[in-house]
């Protein structure tokens, strides 16, 4: 590992420190750019396995036994999320357990999420639908419903490796338009979010998130990367994953695009959203980890999307903010809302990346 890449694994963990004494037991949602003051939540929506995991991280990162134990209070704040009807505990419980190593109580809040997402899968439409949880329609398909969800599922027992296939493969039909059940131009190749209708049993692409959220982009890769390192859990067809792992790539120009994409790729003057790179580049260290004749390219990919991270968007502390801020991230370009800010989910797959580099976690496994 670099020093440059020691020495930002170093700030982040740092900030990890400097938030958590900020926060207390809320959950940081993002981060001013001007002072890093974070706005926060109470019970952690959809991001707060981010937050436990960054903390789980820094456990591993310190080994002192009170982060380890700040780690894991952290985690059981999110156990009533375990039976909201929501795809996002996916999100907010694999990547908020998958650092913890073989912590007995993450793990069994895990179980129990998983347990629940099982019996929410819908066998009908070949989901685990979006819910209604945090508002909105309950029967979405989104792409920020598959990471963590996949894995979530493939460990939920007797059912649950098939579910996760499905949820995963469902997905792709629709998200990447090679399903015919959709009422919109074939051509399109992502789509990030679709609703069922009931009264036509058929799926409509939704205008929001638009076809060029690279978020939406980032996080459905991350998912096929994962069910490509868990081939007997969630795969269910190699070849079709390696497929979509291509096309989302080469649509997404993943590989030869700026290392930090616009938010939306439609408006490539706008906000940049340096959490999008985050996702793509531990994205891309996965993959590394796969067969296939690309994998040193992957590799190489991803640590170029770190040291841009890093080397232009990474704070170094001084003119009145801390050090370790992983900055221009853009929450919802559409709304306007922090666009330029810290985000939680950011720093975490930021932190997962150079800890990876660093050997301090497993990529295949986190």
């Amino acid at each position: 590992m670099s020093t440059a890449t020691g020495r930002a694994l170093a700030a982040v963990m740092e900030r990890v420190a400097v938030t958590a004494a900020e926060v207390g037991h809320r959950f940081p949602l993002y981060a001013d750019p001007a002072d890093g003051r974070w706005t926060t939540t109470g019970r952690g929506s959809w991001t707060g396995g981010f937050w436990a995991g960054l903390l789980w991280l820094r456990a591993r990162y310190t080994g002192a036994e009170s982060d380890r134990l700040a780690a894991a209070a952290c985690t059981a704040r999110l156990a009533p999320w375990a039976g909201a009807d929501t795809a996002t505990r996916g999100l907010i419980f694999w990547y908020g357990t998958a650092a913890a190593g073989d912590d007995a109580e993450a793990a069994a809040i895990r179980a129990r999420a998983a347990g629940a997402c099982l019996a929410a899968c819908d066998p009908d439409l070949g989901i685990l639908p979006w819910g209604d949880a945090l508002g909105g329609p309950r029967l979405l398909a989104r792409v920020d419903a598959v990471p963590g969800t996949v894995p979530l599922l493939a460990g939920a027992g007797p059912g649950g490796p098939a579910a996760a296939a499905s949820h995963l493969h469902r997905h792709l039909d629709l998200c990447l338009g090679r399903s015919g059940g959709t009422d919109d131009d074939a051509s399109a190749w992502f789509r990030p979010a679709l609703r069922f209708e009931t009264d036509t049993a058929r799926w409509r692409p939704c205008a929001d998130p638009p076809p060029g959220w690279s978020r939406g982009r980032a996080w459905l890769l991350l998912a096929v990367a994962d069910a490509m390192l868990r081939p007997a859990g969630a795969a269910g067809d190699p070849a079709r994953l390696a497929d979509a792992a291509a096309l989302l790539l080469t649509g997404g120009a993943l590989l030869t695009g700026p290392p930090v994409p616009p938010a939306d790729t439609a408006f490539p003057d706008g906000p940049r959203d340096t959490s999008a790179a985050a996702i793509t580049a531990v994205a891309l260290l996965k993959l590394a980890r796969t067969p296939g004749p690309r994998a040193e390219q992957y590799a190489l990919r991803g640590a170029e999307i770190l040291d841009r991270l890093i080397g232009s968007h990474l704070t170094g502390g001084g003119g009145g903010r801390p050090a370790g801020m992983l900055l221009d991230g853009c929450y919802d370009a559409a709304a306007r809302s922090a666009v330029r800010h810290e985000l939680v989910w950011g720093d975490f797959f930021l932190a997962l990346g150079l800890a990876a580099l660093h050997g301090l976690v497993d990529i295949t496994r986190v």
